[in-house]
């Protein structure tokens, strides 16, 4: 790992999910997770503050960097009960069956072997589970589309293996999720990175 991706990249990545309106998705979703929950690319812990500590038995977070300073901040301002494991998610080490609620916040686009990671996720989730999702990817322009993909070998180089033009819902769906409820906006800002898609899915 470079002096980059060690000491700046980890800042700036932070600093751009942590926006206003980043948050604000955030702030749609992570309050219905429930029961023992996985999330996964924890990072620095921005989703911690959302948790309904009424519903959330248990939250783990799984990222396969070091525990941050931040993250170390978020969990010690919580009443959530908290673990960290740093481990990929193409690999879990978890049981069968031992999450109700996985949470993936702007993850999924970083994740080369997705597929096998969505594999595992399956296998740790609960058949009664779900999966809570808010991610950025394909534009449905054409226009920002062309941009996305002509930009995007450069913007993974630069950005911690962040891709711009994945089909986040398709994806899902053809690796055994069914989703449920689905929305979409372009977030304010620069086009190319600020098509989300955000919603629940459960196992197939």
């Amino acid at each position: 790992m470079g002096l980059y991706s060690k000491y700046i990249l980890p800042k700036v990545i932070h600093k751009v999910c942590g926006l206003k309106p980043t948050m604000i998705q955030r702030g749609k979703v992570i309050p219905e997770a429930k029961g023992r929950v996985l999330e996964i690319g924890i990072g620095s812990g921005l989703n911690i503050p959302y948790y309904d500590e009424k519903k959330v038995s248990q939250l783990v977070g799984l990222d396969p960097y070091p525990h941050s300073k931040a993250l170390h901040e978020a969990a010690e301002s919580s009443p959530l009960q908290f673990e960290f494991i740093r481990e990929s998610a193409e690999q879990l080490s978890m049981e069968n069956s031992e999450f109700d609620t996985v949470v993936s916040t702007y993850t999924f686009c970083t994740i080369d072997q997705l597929k096998e990671s969505l594999s595992e996720i399956k296998r740790v989730l609960k058949s009664s589970g779900q999966l809570i999702f808010v991610e950025h990817g394909k534009a449905p322009d054409d226009k920002v589309l062309k941009t996305q993909n002509r930009i995007n070998p450069i913007w993974k180089k630069i950005s911690g293996g962040c891709n711009l033009n994945k089909n986040i819902p398709e994806i899902l769906e053809k690796n055994g999720f069914k989703i449920s409820n689905l929305e979409t906006m372009y977030l304010p800002g620069w086009k190319p990175a600020t098509y989300n898609f955000w919603g629940f899915a459960q196992t197939q």
